[in-house]
């Protein structure tokens, strides 16, 4: 259950919210929705996979760590990465539509009895004389590219899926003799799917602003080395 509200000065001068990525707030997670608004972001961090919903509809993620509630990025003193994903920024606060009609200006909602909300301690939302302090700004920026990102991706996946860009992968990790990981039932684009693009579909992906998203996602693969030498890492800390 959510105690989901409209935010207001009037209402919650007081609130603060504590920002700081944490295992004990749910950041320690091996993946994590992400949208095409910050492919370009996540691709320079994190491995982009898609999962096929039950619906049959494709979602993207980025892999965060191997082993379940792993997240290789995060330890005690913080995140290491240059970008933390939208979901995992957004903390307490939501879109929600004004007077609750589908077609209602979006206004930013907050669940206060959200583990992150706080009178005491963390990042105000307002500033003394009424206006938004910097973080409420800033999550007003990641609610912007969750929003838009939101409705992007299922127009980019029957896109990619029409081109025929998304492959099944199969990802096997041999970290020692006895100690293998095989990630399930995951779906990728590969630069070898988008060089058999033909001039046309090139074109098409282009002009509708996906051609650079299947180039992100592609190279993005490659960060998959570095979850591997997080995870040594980790491991001979252990």
């Amino acid at each position: 259950m959510t105690n989901r509200v409209l935010l207001n000065n009037i209402d919650h001068p007081e609130i603060r919210v504590i920002a700081r990525p944490s295992a004990a707030f749910g950041d320690s997670v091996n993946q994590v929705l992400i949208f095409p608004t910050e492919f370009e972001e996540i691709q320079r961090e994190y491995p982009i996979f898609f999962r096929k919903e039950a619906d049959g509809a494709f979602q993207a993620i980025a892999l965060l760590g191997l082993d379940r509630d792993e997240n290789l990025f995060l330890d005690e003193s913080g995140w290491h990465g240059r970008y933390v994903p939208a979901v995992l920024q957004r903390g307490p606060f939501l879109i929600g539509r004004k007077g609750g009609e589908a077609d209602g200006e979006p206004m930013i909602h907050i669940d206060l009895d959200h583990p992150r909300v706080s009178r005491t301690e963390g990042l105000p939302l307002f500033l003394p004389h009424g206006g938004n302090a910097p973080y409420l700004e800033h999550v007003a920026g990641v609610l912007r590219v969750i929003h838009a990102g939101a409705e992007t991706t299922a127009p980019m996946f029957a896109a990619f899926e029409e081109a025929g860009l998304i492959e099944p992968i199969s990802i096997e990790i041999q970290l020692s003799d006895v100690k293998k990981y095989v990630l399930p039932d995951l779906f990728a684009i590969g630069g070898g799917a988008i060089a058999k693009l033909d001039a046309a579909w090139l074109d098409r992906l282009n002009r509708a602003g996906y051609l650079g998203l299947a180039f992100y996602a592609a190279a993005s693969l490659g960060n998959v080395n570095r979850l591997i030498e997080l995870k040594n890492r980790k491991t001979g800390a252990d």
